[in-house]
């Protein structure tokens, strides 16, 4: 009999709810993401030798390499020959694979190869290829460590794709050539019968958007009027207090008592938050941000908005751990290191970052400063005014930094007269042509947007010779409401831009997710800007998706809408470095995958073609235990099946 595995036993004591796991259903979904062979079963224990089998089944001719193979050195040699073979063949007049496909196989053999390279294997301290040698001898009890799952389905995908069978184009077994219908005909037939196509592929994509609705939808809308009075209520607020943001900041939640009062929460949700309280490590909910979360566990709509505020247990636990020297466990960026001066932080040649107030109004788990951060609005957050005065000096000596960043921190909790005075200095700076503000209070905090407020933006917003522009960060579409687009256009009706930054994360990551994300910030006035891959920090694990899922998301989900809608770029963050683009693979590698299925990149820097500076590896999550959480989430990790062959 199988089991329930420990995961989902975790998952449903945290008081999630989910509705039936749709895999276990035969019938496979109408769209364009179905598969008819899904040997993903996450919920239930492991067969080993059948995953074993299956490895061995998807490549025979590999197997047979590794299993005659007297040495290791021997194997690695049988395999370039058998890897430059396959590369040929697609180069062969009589190969009679799409060129798609063909383009999947040599993808495929690039990787395969620099996974077997010996280089890799001394840089990243582990051979996959002695690993799948002794699998294949059956030299079980010679491993370190016994291989995941995960790994077996890295290698079942791999060897599929260097003989051109991945499956990710469905129409047939083994893609064959040739060319659509549409395109053997002419005029009018063609455009209708590709109409036809295209219309079956935006019916797909609609079906999806309309799994997660936004602030404005009429139901969520009468739900949060009610969760406002009660808030209201419950504070001894007016309806013109909830329109102040000053009320708000007088009331941050930062203990658990009245979101038990307000919301249902799970047992472990008030382990986390007491325990974050008594340790003192950061956490606070602006009301107007609590109004966005349904009262009840089971309704589902939110969780991308609790996850931001409600820490998990193992964050709340690694932080207690650490508290001691969290500025250096916790600093994934290195900006201890790329700290010229305090409040400073420069990677680039022409931006540097300013950091004059050291709090927000509200606490995200997954922060990337959350090491700095002492305490929602902190008594002491701002800056002195010797030390600020310090750090904006340092600009006159470093004139090539022409835009500046002010985050924190958010700056927009400032005083006025505060982020009045800053901006007046850096304004008078000639060489400075432009200022970004950084905060989420569109998103937390809507009120804050107030007519002083963009008086004193619009002042100092003087293009073409000084620019102002608002970068914010929206995360789900749930968060897009009627009080946050009015605040954007506040902004926008004084001229200035709006931009979006998310951080892909596994409460946005589901197919078509973020692309819904994409549409609404456009219809309320905001770019989407970048889309940061989470980043490594050990603390928010939880959070974190494959590269592979970012990669896949940009091209399968966001390719498909209007080019407006998608003006954003995938990013990864190179700690002490900078951005590295996602989408130029060739600025990145995979190298290895490791025993729990991690596969292991190799980041070159923004300055690769321009500089000499080292490259970084990185060790991701893997694409099995992400897939494994989406499926306790109720998702048909049959949607996902070709997160495989993004690399």
């Amino acid at each position: 009999m199988n089991s329930v595995s420990k995961k989902t036993k975790i998952l449903l004591k945290r008081g999630r709810t989910f509705p039936r796991l749709k895999w276990l259903s035969t019938r496979l979904l109408d769209d364009v993401f179905t598969d008819e062979v899904s040997l993903f079963r996450p919920h239930f224990k492991v067969d080993y030798e059948v995953y074993l089998q299956r490895l061995w089944d998807s490549n025979p001719e590999i197997f047979e390499i590794l299993q005659s193979s007297s040495s290791l050195e021997s194997a690695r040699d049988a395999l370039y020959n058998y890897l430059d073979r396959s590369e040929r063949q697609v180069f062969a007049l009589d190969n009679d694979l799409h060129i798609l496909e063909k383009s999947t196989v040599r993808e495929c053999v690039r990787v395969f190869r620099s996974i077997i390279g010996p280089i890799n294997e001394h840089r990243t301290e582990f051979s996959a290829l002695d690993t799948l040698w002794k699998l294949a001898r059956n030299r079980h009890d010679e491993l370190k460590e016994k291989v995941s799952p995960g790994f077996i389905m890295e290698f079942i995908n791999l060897f599929r794709g260097v003989t051109g069978k991945s499956n990710i184009y469905m129409e047939d077994s083994q893609v064959k050539k040739g060319i659509p219908e549409f395109l053997k005909m002419k005029g009018r037939k063609a455009a209708i019968a590709r109409t036809e196509i295209l219309d079956e592929l935006g019916s797909s994509v609609n079906k999806y958007l309309k799994k997660y609705p936004s602030g404005f939808e009429d139901e969520v809308i009468a739900r949060r009027v009610e969760n406002r009075a009660r808030i209201l209520h419950y504070f001894n607020g007016t309806p013109e207090d909830w329109n102040n943001y000053k009320w708000h900041l007088k009331h941050i939640i930062q203990d658990s008592k009245p979101l038990k009062d307000l919301i249902e929460l799970s047992a472990e949700q008030i382990e986390a938050i007491d325990k974050a309280v008594k340790n003192k490590i950061a956490f606070g909910i602006t009301p107007y941000y609590l109004s966005l979360m349904d009262s009840k566990l089971s309704i589902g709509y939110d969780h991308a908005i609790r996850a931001q505020v409600i820490p998990p247990k193992e964050y709340v636990d690694k932080m207690v751990k650490h508290r001691g020297d969290r500025r250096t466990a916790f600093d994934f960026m290195g900006e201890h290191d790329t700290s010229p001066i305090n409040l400073i932080t420069r990677r680039y040649p022409i931006i540097a970052i300013l950091k004059p107030f050291n709090t927000c109004s509200q606490i995200c788990v997954y922060c990337q400063r959350n090491w700095e951060i002492e305490r929602v609005l902190a008594p002491k957050a701002m800056a002195s005014k010797k030390v600020l005065n310090e750090a904006l000096n340092w600009f006159d000596e470093h004139k090539s930094v022409g835009d500046v960043l002010i985050t924190g921190g958010d700056p927009a909790v400032m005083k006025d007269s505060q982020l009045e005075n800053i901006l007046e200095i850096l304004s008078k700076k000639k060489h400075i042509y432009r200022i970004r503000i950084g905060t989420r209070t569109p998103v937390v905090l809507p009120m804050r947007i107030t007519d002083r407020l963009t008086a004193i933006l619009s002042k100092y917003h003087n293009p073409p010779k000084l620019e102002i522009a608002v970068v914010t960060h929206f995360e789900h579409s749930y968060e897009i409401t009627p009080e946050a687009m009015e605040a954007v256009q506040k902004i926008r009706k004084i001229g200035i831009s709006v931009y979006n930054q998310e951080v892909f994360t596994v409460e946005n990551s589901r197919r078509f997710e973020t692309a819904k994300l994409r549409r609404d910030l456009k219809s309320i006035g905001v770019d989407p800007y970048y889309t940061f891959n989470m980043k490594g920090k050990e603390e928010t694990k939880r959070y974190m998706v494959p590269i592979a899922r970012i990669l896949q998301e940009r091209k399968e989900e966001a390719r498909l809408l209007p080019g407006l809608d998608r003006t954003d770029e995938p990013v990864f963050n190179v700690p002490k470095l900078g951005k590295n683009h996602l989408r130029a693979w060739q600025d990145h590698r995979l190298v290895m995958i490791l025993p729990d299925g991690s596969r292991v990149y190799e980041f070159h820097p923004w300055e690769k073609n321009i500089k000499v500076i080292p490259p970084y590896n990185y060790v991701d999550v893997p694409i099995y235990d992400y897939l494994e959480e989406l499926a306790a989430r109720g998702e048909n990790i049959r949607d996902y099946r070709t997160i495989w062959y993004y690399y």
